[in-house]
């Protein structure tokens, strides 16, 4: 049996799973970096007290919940049908359900058998990549799993890939606002300058990323600029932000979330909905790859 398993952070089912997911990503030695285990729970159960109740008012106009694990599930759904058995796709998240340790008893994996690790995230981060890894190494470990492990590696390099979101935001410059040229924006989540002085290469494969895709789409659009969203705290974190760029912006744009695969909250609420508050033309948010038939095909090459 091969079994492939996408790692992904997670997004809440429901209301009382935000003050969990918060509480596991601010225990993530690689999000909060407090060296001192004690000390870092405890700063993480006050960032959680201070911010679960902004996070499920942020959730209600989600209808409570994430995306994320819906279209997870319909993606993985998708390639079964087309292996017919040949290979089993699921999913693990990171801070909330379904975990590794869960999803792995699942299956009963032998020596015989091979388990894929294959991170959902197109660039490489020791706060997404690094940690998802680990989790599913110790899993693996405790659960005294035999079964060769194999990982894909990051993938926005990859020509494909690259192809398939050319095509998301060709198509969906077709179908808004006919007749001009609009700005494009790729947003994607920031990082603590801290963490990027560190030596994590998230901004590097972001600028790489951002530069191939503004070769290929300059000339559809009268501006393509690289932003971050979801700046958390009073910390230096990588600018510009995107929500300076849509309080500013001169003519109506389309949104692409470069640094994600699967819908959540940052994408259907954050720029949705909330940026919509202060934005000074209209935009569009393009869907992110999600389950869609180019993102199988491309899932299915790996195999």
């Amino acid at each position: 049996m091969k079994l492939v398993l996408f790692l992904n952070m997670g997004g809440a089912e429901n209301l009382k799973d935000c003050e969990l997911f918060l509480k596991n990503m601010f225990n993530d030695p690689y999000i909060l970096t407090i060296k001192n285990k004690f000390l870092r729970a405890f700063v993480a159960f006050c960032i959680t007290k201070a911010r679960v109740k902004a996070m499920q008012e942020n959730y209600k106009h989600l209808g409570g919940k994430s995306p994320l694990n819906e279209l997870t599930q319909s993606l993985c759904d998708k390639l079964n049908k087309e292996f017919k058995g040949k290979i089993c796709f699921d999913f693990a998240n990171l801070y909330v359900p379904p975990f590794a340790k869960e999803i792995l008893s699942k299956y009963k994996l032998g020596k015989d058998d091979e388990l894929v690790l294959f991170p959902l995230y197109p660039h490489h981060s020791q706060t997404t990549v690094t940690s998802s890894l680990e989790v599913l190494k110790k899993a693996i470990k405790d659960l005294k799993i035999q079964s060769k492990v194999s990982e894909i590696d990051v993938f926005y390099k990859d020509k494909s890939y690259n192809e398939l979101i050319k095509k998301h935001i060709l198509k969906a410059n077709e179908d808004f606002k006919k007749g001009h040229k609009k700005h494009l924006i790729f947003s994607a989540h920031s990082l603590p300058v801290s963490i990027i002085k560190k030596g994590d290469v998230y901004e590097k494969h972001i600028n790489e990323h951002f530069n191939t895709l503004k070769k290929e789409l300059e000339p559809y659009f009268e501006k393509i600029e690289l932003a971050y969203q979801s700046k958390l705290g009073p910390v230096k974190w990588l600018e510009p932000n995107t929500s300076d760029i849509i309080a500013n912006l001169d003519n109506e744009a389309l949104i692409y979330p470069l640094a994600f695969c699967i819908d959540c909250s940052e994408t259907v609420f954050e720029l949705e909905i909330e940026y919509r508050k202060i934005a000074s033309k209209d935009y569009k948010v393009v869907a992110c790859p999600n389950d869609s038939a180019e993102f199988v095909e491309f899932i299915k090459q790996y195999f």
